[in-house]
């Protein structure tokens, strides 16, 4: 598995990762919404520590830079 993740993709998944449980623990987001909202959050911190998204595979995308 092969990193494609750079650091400002991974910065911003955890910022919307902490932002949707935010809202899903507030309230804000309510029911099924707020289970997605948590499903998503886990998605997003899981990829940013493995620096792995399978998202990426298809279209190519490797936010890494050239290092």
């Amino acid at each position: 598995m092969t990193k494609n993740m750079g650091s400002l993709d991974r910065t911003l998944r955890i910022v919307a990762a902490i932002v949707l449980v935010a809202l899903a623990a507030t309230g804000t987001i309510t029911g099924t919404l707020a289970i997605v909202a948590y499903v998503v959050a886990a998605v997003f911190v899981l990829t940013s520590l493995v620096r792995f998204c399978p998202a990426y595979l298809p279209f190519g995308i490797n936010t890494c830079g050239k290092g």
